[in-house]
């Protein structure tokens, strides 16, 4: 009888535990209230006045145009004069890559070198606005990692483990005379891997994802300032870059490809790619097959800088030079093209350098994408279209798979901004800047961005 009595007097005991465990866990959920601000919901060309956001924990829990019931002990923000926006979103970054060139950090960089730059560039990022960043090449698990547990500050984080591409190709960063086979810097700490088969990139794009790696980043076309490659190059074979998708798609994830020419970006979409990075020979064609495959596209508008011939990586090497004249009478009608014929594009700034730099840039390309499309056009690409892209990862490779991304609603990430104006109308609130080499240096964050939380936790608050 004893044991009998003794099992539900322990289930009931257990449940008695579960219950004030339980209770406790909705008493320490914290309560904070926006009142009074105007919302760009991340999606809509307006602003939604004299609205209240109630957060609770790291969601969105309620949008009200009436004032919000709340706890005593919430937190409450008065945000009168001031427009509550998603948190940004950076499509494309290279937050381990310190510079100052290729070769550099091929001959003489450590891991810790990588690291120490990789946690300063992940806390400016978040300091600029950008609650979550896609990494495309360079980076695996390892920042995310610390990142999310709290051990440094930073945005949420898509890494794309190492780049992957051909020998010669824009993934190649052995030294020159480097013979076939060398072990290279990058290659040791997977930051990019040279693939000449199916079977290396089948078995390099696995070990990206055994790394950490959300997505993968295939090095299709050449580059600029690159060494061994010209921009027009059509590095891979379909089967090759096939290859990579299956892999993603095994992982329930995707392929970005770094395309320059028509026939690399057309290549990549009849492949399964579904973010072509830069794409700078977009036109009405390739937009017609990336709405059938429902592809999306991220492009740093710093190429069509009317100062990019005078760049000192472009300007002072004849070879680079030579190429960033012809790419630029090439790529000359993406912008019109990308109006006449809109696909879903997102923000990408494609920073190598050092932290102060890329804040430099960053806070330019901000100010191109309004110049170039206008306000509204850029804030959704700096917030639901960069949502979307992140939910290419899948449930089980998005490390953030719970709730939306960069839009206000309830339910969504509560990842959050408060400007110091209406950025539809006067868009600088962003954190834009009008010069990009010769700028001064930026402050750590814009005086404009009064407020940045990300998963419900505040990172700055100058109210």
């Amino acid at each position: 009888m004893k044991i009998f009595v003794l099992i539900p007097t322990l289930i009931v005991m257990s449940a008695m535990v579960y219950a004030t465990e339980e209770n406790l866990s909705e008493k320490q959920v914290e309560q904070i209230v926006f009142k009074n601000v105007a919302i760009f919901n991340g999606i809509e060309n307006k602003l939604f006045e004299n609205h209240h956001v109630l957060v609770e924990g790291n969601i969105i829990k309620t949008i009200s145009a009436e004032e919000i019931d709340s706890r005593s002990d919430a937190t409450v923000i008065d945000g009168t004069g001031k427009t509550l926006t998603p948190g940004f979103i950076e499509n494309h970054a290279h937050l381990m890559l310190m510079g100052p060139n290729l070769p550099a950090m091929e001959a003489d960089k450590t891991w810790e070198d990588f690291a120490i730059h990789g946690t300063r560039m992940a806390k400016m990022y978040l300091m600029q606005g950008f609650t979550t960043v896609r990494d495309a090449g360079g980076a695996n698990g390892g920042l995310r990692r610390a990142i999310d547990a709290g051990e440094i500050i930073g945005p949420r984080y898509y890494p794309s483990g190492a780049f992957l591409g051909t020998r010669g190709g824009h993934a190649d960063f052995a030294n020159y005379s480097a013979p076939v086979g060398t072990e290279t810097n990058f290659g040791r700490l997977n930051l990019s891997q040279e693939v000449d088969s199916i079977a290396e990139v089948k078995k390099y794009a696995r070990n990206n994802f055994r790394m950490g790696a959300t997505q993968l980043k295939y090095m299709q076309s050449g580059g600029v300032v690159s060494a061994f490659d010209p921009w027009q190059l059509l590095a891979g074979s379909p089967e090759e870059i096939e290859a990579a998708v299956a892999v993603a798609e095994s992982y329930g994830s995707y392929v970005m490809a770094h395309s320059y020419r028509k026939e690399a970006i057309l290549n990549a979409l009849d492949a399964g790619v579904l973010s072509i990075e830069h794409g700078f020979a977009f036109d009405c064609e390739i937009a017609e097959k990336m709405n059938e495959k429902g592809a999306y596209i991220t492009t740093n508008l710093t190429a069509f800088d009317p100062g990019l011939l005078d760049i000192p990586a472009v300007k002072n090497v004849p070879s680079s030079l030579a190429k960033a004249k012809s790419a630029t009478e090439t790529f000359k009608n993406y912008i019109p093209n990308m109006k006449k014929c809109p696909v879903k594009r997102g923000f990408q700034t494609d920073c190598v350098g050092s932290v102060d730099a890329c804040n430099i840039q960053i806070a330019y390309e901000k100010h191109l994408n309004n110049e170039f499309f206008g306000s509204y056009e850029s804030l959704k690409t700096m917030t639901s279209i960069g949502g979307e892209i992140s939910k290419l990862t899948g449930d089980f490779t998005n490390p953030y798979p719970s709730a939306k991304l960069g839009v206000i609603e309830a339910g969504a990430y509560a990842d959050i901004l408060l400007l110091d104006g209406n950025p539809l109308e006067n868009f600088s609130v962003v954190g834009t800047g009008d010069k990009w080499f010769g700028a001064e240096k930026r402050p750590e964050s814009p005086e404009t961005i009064r407020l940045i939380m990300k998963d419900g936790v505040i990172y700055k608050n100058t109210l």
